[in-house]
C-alpha cells in the first residue's frame, strides 16, 4: 500500500488550475496551424491567426487563454493500492483549486446556493470532483476548467431505442447547428451514449479528455466519429461563428451499455482552449 499526503493533492490541483488556463497544449497549438490551412474562409483564417496569437501572449505573459476560467472539474484516476493520509481528498482539491485561482489571478465564477444566495464563493469552489478506482498504486489528476458559454450549449437527451444510430447524429448535429457561435467555435464535441441518465453526461465530458485525433478504439464507432465531425463542419458555422469550413476540430464518442428500453445520449461541447492538463503522482 503506498500512502500519499493529501497535501500534494493540493500543490497539483493547484499548479494544474493555473497551467490550464493559462497555457495551451502543444497539440491544441498544432490543430489550430492545420485548421488555418484547411479553412476556405478569409474570415475564418484570420481568426486562427487571432487564436494563435493569443495563446501566445497567455503563455508568455502568464494570463487566461480566455477570461472565462470556468467551472473547475477534476477527473482522478485513483490506483486501489493509495491511502490518503492528512485530511479529506475532497478537501484538499477544493483547497488546490481555491490557492490556483487566487494565486494566479483567475477569474472566480462560481455561485454557492445557486436559487437561494447566489453569491460568489470568491475562490471558485468547490469544484467538480469526478473519482475511478484502477489498478496500481498511481494517482492520476486531470484539471479541465469549464466555460460557461460551452457548458450552456450542452444537451442531453433519452431518446427510444428505436430511434438508432440516426437519430443519434441527428441529435449531434443539431445540437451543434443550434449552438452557433455562442460556445466560441471552432469547438469540441464529446457526445456520450449508453448507461443512465447521469452516466452518460459524464461520459460526454469525459470525452473531451481523449487527446486530439485519437479515434475511439472500436472501428465502428471511430467511423461514426469522423462521418459525424465532416457532418458538424459542413454545417459552414464556422471559426467565432462567422462562417467557414473548421466548426469542430475533433469530436469524440463514448459508449457504456444500456438498458433495452432507454438510450440515452449527452452532447458536451468544449469551446476553441479546450483546457486539459494532467499529472501523475
Amino acid at each position: 500500500m503506498r500512502n500519499v499526503d493529501v497535501q500534494e493533492i493540493t500543490k497539483i490541483v493547484k499548479k494544474l488550475c493555473i497551467e490550464a488556463c493559462t497555457v495551451a497544449n502543444d497539440s491544441l497549438v498544432e490543430s489550430f496551424q492545420r485548421s488555418q490551412a484547411k479553412e476556405e474562409s478569409a474570415v475564418g483564417k484570420a481568426v486562427f491567426q487571432q487564436l494563435l496569437e493569443n495563446v501566445e501572449i497567455a503563455r508568455n505573459e502568464c494570463t487566461p487563454i480566455c477570461q472565462d476560467t470556468g467551472f473547475t472539474v477534476v477527473f482522478m484516476e485513483i490506483g486501489q493500492e493509495v491511502a490518503f493520509k492528512g485530511g479529506l481528498l475532497k478537501d484538499a482539491v477544493n483547497a488546490g483549486v481555491a490557492a490556483g485561482y487566487t494565486e494566479g489571478y483567475l477569474r472566480k465564477s462560481i455561485v454557492k446556493d445557486p436559487i437561494t444566495n447566489p453569491v460568489n464563493t470568491q475562490d471558485n469552489t468547490p469544484a467538480i470532483l469526478h473519482t475511478d478506482i484502477v489498478a496500481g498504486d498511481k494517482v492520476k489528476i486531470t484539471v479541465m476548467p469549464k466555460g460557461g458559454g460551452s457548458e450552456n450549449m450542452s444537451r442531453i437527451k433519452m431518446m427510444k431505442p428505436a430511434d438508432g444510430v440516426q437519430g443519434i447524429r441527428n441529435f449531434v448535429v443539431e445540437t451543434v447547428k443550434n449552438a452557433g457561435g455562442n460556445p466560441c467555435p471552432p469547438i469540441f464535441v464529446g457526445v456520450g451514449v449508453g448507461g443512465t441518465f447521469d452516466y452518460v453526461a459524464y461520459m460526454a465530458k469525459k470525452a473531451l479528455l481523449r487527446p486530439i485525433g485519437k479515434r475511439n478504439p472500436d472501428p465502428k464507432i471511430a467511423e461514426y466519429e469522423r462521418e459525424w465531425l465532416d457532418e458538424v463542419n459542413n454545417l459552414g458555422i464556422g471559426p467565432a461563428g462567422l462562417g467557414g469550413r473548421v466548426t469542430a476540430i475533433d469530436l469524440f464518442i463514448e459508449v457504456f451499455p444500456r438498458h433495452i428500453a432507454t438510450y440515452p445520449v449527452a452532447v458536451n461541447i468544449q469551446c476553441h482552449a479546450n483546457r486539459v492538463k494532467s499529472f501523475i503522482l
